[in-house]
């Protein structure tokens, strides 16, 4: 095996455009939010019908995603298995944020459930967007 095709096989190099457009929205959505939750717990806590603590938290751990996002976009080469760690992850915070949204439910207003919804819709999209680019990337 050659260093090219070694290097095709273990990293984005060329093709990587929408992957890397994919993780920078990304960020930029999780930053968004995370701030959102991080700064305005309170105000948005009790229309939400969440803990002020729980958006803290979840606020906190998007903006150090978004971070870690916006570094691995900037790479001169994005590592395969980063990338596809990302799309993992973002699976799976679509699919737990909709099991949260079923079993908050009592406990979430009608305007927490949406919106816990619509970033979950919004999640599965930027995975879907990232996949994307990785296969076109190969």
């Amino acid at each position: 095996m050659t260093a090219v095709s070694l290097a095709r096989i273990t990293s984005v190099r060329d093709g990587g455009r929408l992957l890397r457009l994919a993780l920078r929205i990304d960020a930029a959505g999780s930053g968004t939010l995370g701030l959102a939750g991080v700064v305005a717990a309170t105000p948005l806590g009790d229309p939400l019908g969440m803990g002020t603590g729980a958006l803290r938290g979840t606020g906190a751990f998007l903006v150090g995603y978004a971070l870690v996002l916006v570094l691995l976009a900037a790479r001169p080469v994005v590592p395969r298995a980063a990338a596809w760690t990302v799309v993992a992850g973002n699976t799976a915070w679509a699919l737990g944020s909709i099991a949260a949204a079923v079993a908050g439910r009592d406990s979430f207003t009608a305007v927490g459930v949406a919106v816990v919804l619509a970033q979950a819709a919004a999640v599965a999209v930027f995975a879907d967007l990232q996949w994307l680019g990785l296969r076109r990337a190969r």
